[in-house]
């Protein structure tokens, strides 16, 4: 039903792109789904065609734009699709957020906002120009030539190479304490917690918590292998600690989720997983 496609940027970009991907979806034009994002990165999305909602406040359903700003989660986003959709993205590594961005990512974290309020002209160009591409290798480097723009427009081209260390670690690691993580990469926790909420969006502790949570999901859509869906397991304490967490991060009971269709969530973690152990 979903066919997602993803590609790693040019090496210039690497430092502040973790990936481009391509999402679409043949769907009756009557057929609804409702689903949640739980992403670890900003994304940046043209909508290239159907009718995608993001719930911005508790029961209203918002479509800002056809070039939207994703700020990371640490809450479960719920979003609506109705009929056929075409989206291409891209996902903005928590370490490059200073060459792309000249505020906090605290301030986006858990929004779903226009690209152009952050980027503005930008945006229009990079979706016209992607409108126009004829096929994936012309998207991506309609991004990929916003992207350089935008680098160009901040003027720092700033990584923020300890954070770049905590992504491995929150990725291949995360059920390391934070003050182990702390010291492995040269910092205080009060350092890393400033530093952590201003490329991460949110704190250490949460964005550990998020990515065993993550794993766990990822286990269950059977993009693991055995040993690493046990591992996923053992980072919890008991049964119990699975059970809030899935409430937490989902809504619904580990059993709720693991029979739920999620196509749009799937893909994310797809995304994930086919990225998690890049550099």
């Amino acid at each position: 039903m979903l066919l997602s496609r993803t590609y790693q940027p040019s090496p210039d970009l690497a430092p502040f792109i973790r990936r481009f991907y391509v999402f679409e979806a043949a769907l009756p034009d009557e057929m609804v789904i409702e689903d949640f994002l739980l992403s670890e990165t900003a994304f940046i999305r043209c909508l290239l065609k159907g009718d995608w909602k993001g719930e911005v406040a508790p029961g209203e359903w918002s479509q800002p734009g056809k070039t939207l700003f994703f700020g990371a989660n640490e809450l479960p986003l719920r979003v609506r699709v109705q009929g056929s959709f075409a989206v291409v993205g891209i996902a903005i590594r928590p370490s490059g957020w200073r060459g792309l961005f000249t505020d906090t990512h605290r301030n986006y974290r858990d929004r779903l906002i226009r690209l152009q309020d952050v980027w503005g002209d930008i945006a229009d160009t990079v979706q016209s120009s992607v409108e126009t591409a004829p096929d994936d290798e012309g998207k991506i480097a309609a991004l990929e030539n916003a992207i350089r723009e935008r680098l160009k427009e901040v003027g720092s081209r700033k990584t923020d190479p300890q954070m770049a260390k905590f992504e491995i670690f929150s990725r291949r690691d995360s059920a390391i304490k934070v003050e182990d993580a702390a010291r492995e990469i040269g910092l205080s926790v009060r350092q890393m917690e400033r530093r952590c909420h201003y490329t991460f969006g949110l704190g250490p502790k949460a964005v550990l918590r998020r990515s065993r949570f993550l794993d766990m999901a990822a286990a269950m859509r059977g993009f693991s292998t055995q040993s690493e869906q046990d591992l996923a397991a053992l980072r919890y304490f008991d049964q119990s600690h699975v059970a809030r967490e899935f409430k937490r991060f989902t809504k619904m009971t580990p059993t709720e989720f693991e029979k739920a269709a999620t196509p749009l969530q799937t893909a994310g973690l797809k995304l994930r997983e086919e990225s998690r152990f890049e550099e």
